[in-house]
């Protein structure tokens, strides 16, 4: 992986430390190719570590809120905070997650108000939108307003973390210079040749 602005930490010139964390990336994560937002933290090892820690127990599994749900608000404020590395990559997930095209094309607009998102879900993007956009005027009457929608409390906080984090890493990985992996491209391929075989 390549950065535009400032080198990140590739395999071949990593310590001892970061590529001992690199394999257990792959181990812990089953993939074989380390992604270039980990090279980035890798500049710093206990940054790296935790960084992993946060991946392996908040952000890559379920909790209170679902993968899916994790996913549609990594790439809802990732395309309003115009990082293209991150919205692609979790737009790719989330279809994986089981994501539907129409809501994947509402949430890449930054709509939270389109018909293609379940009601339930339009209340938890307005949410992430004002956090994303206005956070300091976030009220007793918001939070009210997501248990009003059937939201806990604890999936309201995760809401948050997960908001707040991905505000973070769009703003290391546009600075540092990540360019998009074109991974939704790489989904939708199959998808589009599947169709098309369906109809010949």
């Amino acid at each position: 992986m390549q950065a535009t602005n400032l080198h990140v930490v590739n395999e071949a010139s990593a310590s001892a430390e970061i590529k001992r964390l690199y394999q257990q990336f792959r181990e812990d994560f089953g993939r074989p190719q380390v992604p270039g937002i980990l090279q980035c933290f890798a500049t710093h090892p206990s940054l790296l570590a935790h960084m992993m820690g946060l991946a392996k127990s908040m952000l890559f599994v379920d909790g209170a809120l679902g993968r899916q749900h994790k996913e549609m608000i990594s790439t809802f404020v990732s395309a309003t905070n115009r990082c293209s590395y991150c919205t692609d990559s979790h737009a790719h997930s989330f279809r994986t997650q089981g994501g539907s095209a129409p809501a994947l094309d509402a949430v890449l607009a930054c709509d939270p108000e389109s018909r293609s998102i379940a009601a339930q879900e339009r209340t938890l993007l307005r949410f992430v939108k004002k956090i994303t956009e206005d956070s300091q005027s976030i009220a007793p009457s918001d939070i009210e307003t997501m248990r009003a929608a059937r939201w806990t409390d604890l999936q309201i906080a995760e809401a948050i973390h997960v908001t707040a984090l991905f505000a973070t890493f769009n703003r290391v990985v546009n600075a540092f210079g990540l360019p998009s992996q074109e991974l939704l491209k790489q989904f939708e391929r199959p998808q589009q040749e599947a169709d098309g075989a369906s109809h010949a």
